[in-house]
Order: C-alpha cells, then sequence, then structure tokens
C-alpha cells in the first residue's frame, strides 16, 4: 500500500504592535523556549526560534496531520496566554497581514538556516 511523504517547512513571523522593540534580551529566551514547547506539543519539528527586539522568526516542521493555521493559531494563543500570566511586558505579539510562508529549496538549506541563527533576516 503507498505512504504518503510529507515534509512541509514553515517559516512564520511574529511582530510586537506597530513593531515597538519590547522583547527584551531578558525575556527573549522564556519567550523563545516557550514556542519551541507549544511547537513539540503539536507535533511539529522545531529548526529554530530567533529574532529581533520587534519580532520573531520561527522555521519549523508542519506536523501533516495539522493545518498551518491550527497550529499557528495555537502557538499565538498560547503565547500571549503565557506572557500575560508571566507578567511579561510583550503587548499585542501578532502575525504579519498575511503572514509570510516562505517555501526554498533544499539546497538554500543551510544558508538559509544560518541567516535565521544570526538573526540578520530583515523583514
Amino acid at each position: 500500500m503507498p505512504h504518503s511523504y510529507t515534509k512541509i517547512w514553515i517559516h512564520a513571523i511574529w511582530a510586537t504592535k506597530e513593531r515597538s522593540p519590547l522583547i527584551h534580551l531578558n525575556v527573549e529566551n522564556k519567550i523563545h523556549s516557550h514556542i519551541t514547547e507549544q511547537l513539540i506539543e503539536q507535533e511539529c519539528s522545531v529548526k529554530i526560534v530567533n529574532g529581533m527586539p520587534d519580532h520573531i522568526h520561527c522555521l519549523f516542521l508542519l506536523n501533516p496531520k495539522k493545518s498551518v493555521a491550527d497550529v499557528i493559531k495555537q502557538i499565538k494563543g498560547s503565547c500571549s496566554h503565557f506572557v500575560n500570566q508571566e507578567n511579561i511586558f510583550l503587548r499585542n505579539l501578532r502575525g504579519k497581514r498575511g503572514m509570510p510562508l516562505i517555501p526554498f529549496l533544499i539546497r538554500l538549506w543551510s544558508a538559509y538556516f544560518n541567516t535565521l541563527k544570526t538573526k540578520s533576516l530583515i523583514i
């Protein structure tokens, strides 16, 4: 019986309201760790969560049993709840309108990953 093989990488970007630099170094790791934990709970393989004071980049392998919309909704909702519960003053973490999902070729993977890793990707 044939089996389907699915490997869909998602590059999600969340920005603070009005791109205000609210994600300070003292809370950055907490937020990134929480997002990573939530993706793992959604059975998505996380490659990297990183960002700048005004936005977060997340590169993950989509669980083929989940839709992009469902995973993003869970991450955004849980992150917002986490920030409020922990009294982290990160307001209105939101996806960009028409959130970009950036497809790329496997052979470009290394360069793309290194760009995200060094936080030098400007959106």
